[in-house]
């Protein structure tokens, strides 16, 4: 959508969680997607904002530069 924020993944790994549903609104800090990558469990944060979409699902494997989740801008 215009204007909105896609958080993507970094590299290829597995959707061990989804934390924020669409509508949320999450403050900094607050996960939206949590990625497990080589083993190791990343907390995907945005700055603040509403989540518009969620691409993902949990347990499900993603590609680096995935889009996991839109934010409103």
């Amino acid at each position: 959508a215009a204007g909105s924020i896609s958080i993507t993944a970094g590299a290829a790994g597995k959707v061990v969680d989804v934390v924020a549903a669409p509508g949320a609104a999450v403050k900094k800090g607050d996960p939206v997607v949590v990625l497990e990558i080589m083993k190791w469990k990343h907390r995907l944060l945005p700055t603040g904002r509403t989540v518009a979409s969620v691409e993902v699902a949990k347990g499900e494997t993603v590609e680096s530069g995935a889009v996991l989740a839109t934010m409103n801008a």
